[in-house]
């Protein structure tokens, strides 16, 4: 596969695949050898863009926080190839870094370095917002660490549009760092966790939205089926509950259609659909082997046409 053009990233500098390669399973279901033959296959490809989180994977037993961070590291390291790769990570959630205090924000930033191997994360995300927490002083800190040549650029992940439009003001208004990215939860069967408010608050301030959850947990790789049994961890998360909906059962059908016209899987159009959405820079999805990949790769190259854009949007409705 021929990697396509790099996608800017907002106002930032920051060039990125238009597939975010999500790091949650990296010491969770893929072990270090796994994963590192996961990267191997994405950068292979043309991919550059990782997106990990302090708190990767702190629900599994065993775990403390922080081993997908410290498998990325261990791959940069054995690689050397830290230059050609844009690194996102989060804040909030670490079990020993909880929260967007200031003092917060900056440890853990700092104990991320240390994991990653690295002097600089490319895009830093507050993980989950703190309302309690003004923004003033979230994003006081965040741009500390920008000043400090830590971080390149910064996102927001789970925030509200109210408090999205009010840290970007407030950057404006002082001349701080300012947000240029958004994760939000999006795709074929949940549309109304980005589209409204936020999607407007995105396209009006120039943000780039790096949405999660782009596959819903694998319910569109079109794996769930009626009668199926699926052997996967997040089989028990509800990724099956969609079967039950008319949606769910709609966008199945648009997107078998879709992929049979186009000979790829019906990841593939899922994923397609996610990115040529307004704002969308690169859906965020995981593999936990590289025989997964090549479905989440094709993103980059599959282009529909507006009458199949126009059924997915229909379908998913």
């Amino acid at each position: 596969m021929t990697a396509s053009p790099l996608r800017k990233l907002g106002s930032s500098d920051l060039e990125v695949f238009p597939l975010s390669l999500g790091g949650n399973v990296f010491g969770w279901t893929a072990d270090e050898s796994q994963s590192f033959a996961v990267l191997d296959a994405y950068a292979a490809a043309g991919g550059n863009f990782l997106d990990t989180a302090d708190s990767y994977s702190a629900w599994v037993d065993g775990n403390s926080g922080g081993e997908s961070e410290t498998v990325i590291g261990k791959w940069l390291a054995a690689r050397g190839n830290r230059d050609d790769v844009v690194i996102a990570t989060k804040v909030s959630q670490h079990p020993d870094f909880p929260g967007l205090t200031a003092t917060n924000i900056k440890a853990a930033a700092d104990a991320s370095l240390q994991r990653l191997g690295t002097d600089h994360i490319d895009l830093y995300y507050t993980h989950f917002d703190k309302t309690e927490v003004p923004v003033e002083e979230i994003i006081g800190a965040l741009d500390e660490l920008v000043k400090a040549g830590k971080v390149r650029a910064i996102g927001a992940s789970n925030i509200s549009a109210a408090r999205l439009a009010e840290s970007l003001a407030f950057s404006d208004r002082e001349g701080l760092a300012r947000y240029v990215a958004l994760q939000p939860q999006y795709n074929l069967v949940s549309r109304d966790t980005y589209e409204g408010e936020l999607q407007a608050v995105a396209a009006r301030e120039g943000l780039a939205a790096v949405p999660y959850y782009a596959l819903a947990s694998g319910f569109l790789t079109g794996k769930y089926r009626p009668g199926a049994t699926v052997d996967s961890p997040r089989a028990a998360a509800g990724a099956g509950k969609h079967l039950d909906t008319e949606r769910g059962q709609k966008v199945l059908v648009a997107l078998d259609d879709i992929a049979e016209a186009h000979t790829v899987p019906v990841a593939t159009v899922a994923l397609a659909w996610l990115a040529s959405r307004p704002t969308v820079a690169a859906p965020i999805a995981s593999a936990r082997t590289a025989a997964q990949l090549p479905a989440l790769l094709g993103v980059a190259e599959l282009v529909l046409t507006e009458e199949e854009a126009a059924r997915l949007t229909e379908a998913s409705a």
